[in-house]
């Protein structure tokens, strides 16, 4: 049987590839599973430094299996199955780790949301981002209703997720939704350059940037500032700080070990 979740782990890098190009990678039980036991195990291995989420074929992720749903009898059922998923996506959300993920074809409704939490958002020039939830009676999950207005701000966030209405890749480059786009048949090696780049990188302070970012949503400012002081001097305190400032003084390139 084939792998739903396609897993492989190089020079830092885990990459994840979802795996049913027949079902353009919809959430299948497989997929779900396959990430479950995947994600939080990547997230823990010292050797992984950068994980990088794509999809397999001329899709992302085509959201929610709609042949499953129909199984779900009650709501209590509903929430349970989405809180297995929450684990692993909160894992996602949470990690000091950089995430990237490389948007290849369509991302629809909880496969939008899967794309989102990158921190870095790589599009194929022919990407689209299908919402796809005001279709078939639902909300948006997945995370996309916290990481949508965060990226576009809550008016543009609103428009779309109410609307439903499509997301090229171009327009989603011009309001912030994605880091880049490039052209499909150099998206593979261009996310995994990226990815690359950030796993020879200082983990402990790219770790620490990401929580801060993510802290300045908070709206207290003191707090943030005695949050940053704290995670300035971890960094000064680095085996990786001193590791930079050799490199420059010596004029050569850092070799950074994430200490």
């Amino acid at each position: 049987m084939a792998e739903a979740v396609i897993q492989t782990v190089a020079n830092g890098v885990a990459v994840l590839k979802l795996a049913e190009p027949e079902t353009r990678n919809a959430l299948s039980p497989a997929i779900r599973s396959a990430l479950e036991a995947a994600v939080p195990a990547l997230l823990a291995d010292e050797a992984v430094r950068c994980l990088l989420l794509t999809g397999t074929g001329r899709s992302f992720c085509a959201g929610g299996d709609l042949r499953t749903m129909e199984a779900i009898p009650s709501p209590q059922e509903s929430r349970a199955r989405l809180a297995r998923s929450h684990a692993w996506l909160r894992a996602l959300i949470e990690a000091e780790k950089p995430i990237v993920t490389a948007v290849n074809g369509i991302a629809v409704g909880a496969g939008f949301g899967l794309a989102m939490v990158g921190d870095i958002i790589i599009a194929a020039d022919d990407a689209l981002f299908v919402p796809g939830f005001p279709l078939v009676g639902v909300v948006a999950d997945y995370g996309l209703g916290r990481t949508l207005p965060r990226a576009i701000g809550v008016v543009r966030a609103k428009d779309i997720l109410l609307t439903g209405r499509k997301v090229d890749a171009a327009e989603a480059l011009a309001i912030g939704m994605v880091s880049r786009i490039v052209p499909a048949d150099r998206l593979e090696s261009e996310a995994e350059a990226i990815a690359r780049q950030l796993a020879e990188g200082p983990a402990v302070s790219l770790g620490l940037t990401k929580r801060l970012v993510d802290r300045g949503f908070d709206g207290d400012a003191a707090a943030y500032l005695a949050l940053e002081g704290f995670a300035q001097a971890a960094a000064f305190g680095s085996a990786d700080h001193r590791e930079g400032v050799a490199a420059f003084r010596e004029k050569r390139t850092p070799r950074f070990e994430g200490r």
